[in-house]
């Protein structure tokens, strides 16, 4: 099943490529199916001028690859493009993020690019988000506070142990929550003090999500309601 699951990440990872002009600036998230688009991306011929990585594990593997890592500054911003995984996919491609860690910078660069074009397998695809643990980016000082708020609103979190950030930041991975609102939970959620990012990509969801199917890749548009 492991062995199935890295050909489907590789597949839409491969699918993926096209979206990407060359010479572009574009935003590459983090996590094992946006790693395997960098490697395609630098085998291709369309290879980009620069990128702005989500995560320093990210900006490593790009700049091993020969692409230059940018800040985003106001000459590039906002990005044509953005490019990056997801550990739950809703038909309206709301997203659920951040198992790496790296949903802070993650949503920071959705939302600063004009396209969001979201890579994964198909077991990535839910009727509706929730199942998965919600990651929370919670400054240190912070944790108890909102693992009480938290609870208190029916969440059971768990504090990732021994696991900072790569903004010096602890992540709490919240199950229980009721998520069938995700753009109310996601503005509820960021309204916590000390709550520097929740996981709920629902006000800058996905444009298009590339996924990889054993039937072979395919592109899910939003539906709205």
């Amino acid at each position: 099943m492991i062995v199935v699951r890295e050909h489907l990440k590789c597949q839409a990872a491969e699918a993926a490529v096209a979206y990407v002009e060359p010479g572009m600036v574009l935003g590459v998230g983090a996590g094992s199916t946006t790693e395997q688009f960098v490697r395609v991306l630098a085998a291709s011929d369309r290879r980009p001028r620069a990128a702005v990585a989500a995560s320093e594990r990210s900006r490593v593997l790009l700049e091993s690859l020969g692409i230059s890592v940018v800040g985003l500054t106001g000459e590039i911003v906002p990005l044509a493009l953005y490019v990056d995984g997801a550990d739950e996919v809703d038909p309206r491609l709301r997203l659920i993020k951040g198992a790496g860690g790296a949903l802070t910078r993650e949503k920071v660069i959705a939302t600063a690019s004009r396209r969001f074009v979201c890579i994964v397998d198909e077991s990535k695809l839910v009727p509706t988000l929730g199942a998965f643990p919600l990651p929370l980016e919670v400054v240190p000082f912070a944790v108890h506070l909102v693992e009480h708020e938290l609870r208190s609103r029916g969440g059971a979190p768990l504090l990732r142990v021994g696991y900072e950030t790569d903004n010096g930041n602890r992540i709490l991975d919240v199950t229980g929550l009721d998520v069938s609102d995700p753009e109310q939970v996601e503005r509820d959620l960021a309204g916590i003090p000390g709550v520097v990012e929740c996981g709920i990509f629902a006000r800058r969801r996905a444009d298009v999500v590339v996924i990889g199917t054993e039937a072979g890749p395919r592109r899910l548009m939003p539906q709205r309601a």
